[in-house]
Parts: structure tokens; sequence; C-alpha cells
């Protein structure tokens, strides 16, 4: 794996993964002009998006009919330099006729096993887990 970050003007980057290109770029108080993703931002959706395809792939194999799937990652920084994710919460919301605790089957094995993202990032600080099925929270069993 390699990615490549090319200054384009002020503080925008192209950032080059295999034959993927796009811009992140600093907020403007920071000399940026927001054209992308600030570095934070992108590190919190690897771990919405590892979790996601974690828990999809999971729940294919168990042959739970989910029919729709959205992952959110959510941090707070520490106030001293450098400043780093303090307390982060992924929330899962599935779709469909799938059973609770099979969610939570794929979410903790997503968390615990599979998600080389949740597990560098944990190595910093906890990361907190919820559930929701059909836009309700269901509690970890």
């Amino acid at each position: 794996m390699k990615s490549t970050v090319t200054l384009l003007e002020k503080m925008a980057f192209d950032v080059a993964i295999e034959d993927h290109h796009f811009t992140i770029d600093a907020d403007p108080q920071f000399g940026g002009e927001g054209r992308g993703p600030a570095p934070k931002a992108l590190l919190l959706s690897g771990l919405a998006g590892c979790a996601a395809m974690d828990v999809v792939a999971i729940l294919r194999k168990m042959r739970q009919p989910l029919t729709g799937l959205n992952v959110s990652a959510e941090a707070s920084l520490t106030d001293d330099h450098p400043k780093v994710f303090e307390h982060m919460t992924v929330v899962v919301q599935v779709e469909g006729d799938v059973v609770p605790d099979r969610v939570w089957r794929a979410v903790g094995l997503s968390r615990d096993k599979y998600c080389g993202v949740a597990a560098m990032l944990s190595a910093h600080g906890a990361i907190a887990y919820r559930v929701m099925l059909n836009g309700e929270e269901v509690p970890e069993p």
C-alpha cells in the first residue's frame, strides 16, 4: 500500500493511492480553502469504512437479509498538541429483517478481530460502538 501526497497550492494537496486521486485541504483558518477533507477526517472515515465493509461482509456470510447500512464515526480531539482523537464513537445503522444478535456479532468481529483501523486507533483511545437496527438502538448482548 502506498499513498503519495503532492502540493497543489496553498494548503491543498493531491492524494494518489494506486489509481485513485482526490484532494485534501486545510480549513481556511489554517491557510486552506476547504477544497477537500482534512487528514484527521480521512482517518475517521477510514474507521467508519473499515467497520462498514466488515459488517456487510460478515452479515452476508451469515445470510442476514440486510437492505441498507450506514456507519458514522465521531471523535473529539485533545486540547494539547499533537491533537489526537480522545473519544471515538462508531454508530452502525442497519436496515432489514436482521437478527439483532447477529448485527452485534458482526460489529464485535469487526471491532475485535478484523478492522485494522480500529486496532490502530484503539491503541490510543477507547472506541465505543452503538448499533441501530431499523431506527431502534439495540443494546450489546
